[in-house]
């Protein structure tokens, strides 16, 4: 398979991103993968390999072109957006927040240039994007404002178990009244479509259940049988494969063994508990309906461990692989439309 220059953004800089980043260069494998192009800060950076006591080399780049692809040579495009000198580690700062977003911005544009295939992102702290005037609370809302996407769907992974996720950042009230027939049914063509975009070609989808046992045939909550029954059917009709909604409290663990592509989750930690659960370091983000396909370590900054050099790099490893392995795919797909 023909590599992918792959771009990854360091996230917040007074987080365990730059740790991350110093120490997945130290992953050979990576290599074997894509041509990872980093995108931060030299200074940080610098600091992040003597906390860590690396060897890597730091290369500056402009361009993907000009990078040199060996393991251990972290091919840096540097952006200077720190004040270095105030500079804390674990700390919120507004410093911190807006460059984390100039890395992001920095990162979308070239994969809008087609200069990279897809991206994978460090944490970002959604208190530092507030103190530095970023106007998002994060990286899903940056996406979509950035590249005018409109309903950007998050997709995580975890092994086999794929999950999609109807609504994310709203309260567990509001996100039970957000299940309605014609979301839910949106939502299952998304899903159905994503799946097809990431190389999977005839996807068997599952829906998870709202309430306990789904309801038991609205002895205890209506929603399975006025809204998301409905809307599998009609999704059928559609001739989309698809079966549920089958109780939480299960759906998962079938996923997990490989008995359906995809499950649907129907609001935020009915999903992230599922997936985070099986393997936390291994949960990883995936953003569908962007111009470019975007991965994600699924944990946040650690404030509480930056700087000390024990964070693990596993999740953003995890995330890189992911990147090179679905965005010829994805690409293929988007260009074909």
């Amino acid at each position: 398979m023909k590599k992918e220059y792959i771009g990854i953004s360091m996230g917040d800089p007074a987080g365990v991103g730059p740790e991350i980043l110093v120490k997945t260069v130290e992953c050979k494998e990576i290599y074997d993968w894509c041509m990872p192009i980093f995108i931060g800060n030299l200074k940080i950076l610098e600091l992040a390999k003597e906390i860590c006591d690396s060897n890597v080399e730091i290369n500056i780049i402009e361009r993907p072109e000009d990078g040199d692809y060996r393991h251990g040579i972290l091919n840096l495009i540097h952006i200077d957006n720190v004040d270095i000198k105030n500079f804390k580690w674990g700390k919120i700062s507004g410093n911190c927040g807006k460059a984390a977003f100039e890395y992001i911005e920095k990162a979308v544009h070239m994969a809008l240039d087609n200069k990279i295939a897809a991206i994978a992102t460090a944490p970002i702290n959604k208190e530092s994007f507030k103190a530095g005037k970023i106007p998002f609370i994060g990286h899903t809302e940056v996406l979509e404002s950035l590249t005018n996407s409109k309903n950007p769907l998050t997709m995580f992974q975890v092994y086999n178990l794929r999950v999609f996720f109807l609504s994310r950042h709203i309260s567990l009230r509001q996100a039970c009244d957000y299940v309605t027939k014609e979301r839910m049914y949106d939502f299952i063509v998304n899903s159905n479509e994503a799946l097809k975009i990431l190389g999977i070609e005839n996807p068997k989808l599952a829906v998870a259940g709202l309430n306990p046992h789904s309801g038991e045939h609205g002895l205890f909550g209506k929603e399975e049988v006025e809204e998301i029954e409905p809307a599998i059917e009609l999704a059928k009709k559609d001739n989309i494969d698809i079966v549920g909604p089958i109780g939480a409290d299960s759906v998962f663990y079938l996923g997990l063994k490989g008995n359906f592509d995809a499950v649907l989750s129907l609001y935020h930690d009915q999903g992230h508990i599922a997936t985070k659960m099986v393997d936390f370091e291994r949960t990883i983000s995936i953003t569908n309906n962007l111009p470019f396909l975007r991965t994600s370590v699924d944990h946040g900054t650690a404030f509480d461990i930056a700087g000390k050099g024990i964070v693990h790099e596993k999740s953003m490893i995890e995330a890189i692989k992911l990147a090179a392995k679905y965005a010829p795919y994805y690409n293929s797909r988007l260009n074909s439309h």
